[in-house]
């Protein structure tokens, strides 16, 4: 991927009711735009000059970070962007393999009207920031077709969990989308998604979310091998087995 300059946009206006989220704000989205690459450092003072911001405002936010596994206190060198391996990533996607498709698969059964039109609505805006907006606009709009979904299934723990781990999810979606070709079959994948949810078959939705986080996983994965000149084989995402009850007297 290309480095985009960080521009003046980059600098914080100042607002003391909301100055942390907003500097947390301008970080991670510099690392989610590639403004800031995996293994760059980051240097507070030099974080301070182009925020316009304080050094306790910029350390909170690194820490926070820190905490969404988007930065990485590896050595007494200091912070630095965190670099998700390949391991790393396998680990990821195989969770999303099975609490999305949970997701999806209780989502399924529990939407009401109301819940498709508002994934329906989602699906649209997708295709239009694919088509159309800028990376970050592309995430967000993922993010929106989630959030539809997570709010949807009525399991409110496993979308903690995802939300946990969103800033890393988020990561690795903004690697897959900017991909060449990716952004068209992300759009369809989802929307065979919406389409078997419409359906009514909980198990045809389960394995369409599960196609479309592996066939994200094996563009991400691709490309960070290439980055990282890993000698190892890309991890094998392994499916998750998709449980139905049994009908009595069957």
């Amino acid at each position: 991927m290309k480095r985009l300059p960080l521009d003046d946009s980059f600098k914080v206006n100042r607002n003391p009711i909301t100055l942390r989220e907003i500097v947390l704000d301008k970080l991670r989205s510099a690392i989610m735009n590639f403004q800031l690459l995996p293994g760059d450092r980051l240097v507070e003072r030099d974080l301070c000059d182009r925020l316009g911001v304080s050094r306790t405002s910029v350390r909170e936010a690194l820490r926070h970070l820190e905490s969404e596994g988007l930065v990485e206190f590896a050595d007494a060198k200091g912070p630095r962007v965190a670099i998700i391996t390949l391991s790393d990533a396998g680990d990821i996607y195989e969770l999303r393999c099975v609490l999305e498709g949970l997701i999806v698969q209780l989502f399924t059964l529990r939407a009401k009207a109301k819940d498709i039109k508002a994934l329906e609505k989602a699906l649209e805006l997708n295709r239009q920031a694919l088509k159309d907006g800028e990376l970050q606009q592309v995430i967000d709009s993922v993010q929106g077709f989630y959030d539809v979904l997570l709010e949807g299934s009525g399991n409110h723990v496993a979308a903690t969990q995802l939300r946990q781990l969103q800033a890393r999810i988020s990561y690795l979606r903004a690697t897959s989308v900017s991909q060449e070709n990716r952004r068209g079959a992300s759009n369809q994948e989802m929307e065979r998604m919406v389409e078997a949810i419409k359906s009514g078959d909980p198990l045809v939705a389960h394995q369409a979310c599960v196609d479309h986080v592996r066939s994200a996983a094996k563009v991400a994965m691709d490309y960070l091998k290439s980055k990282q000149e890993e000698t190892g084989e890309i991890p094998e995402i392994t499916l998750p087995i998709a449980l139905k009850e049994p009908r009595i007297g069957r």
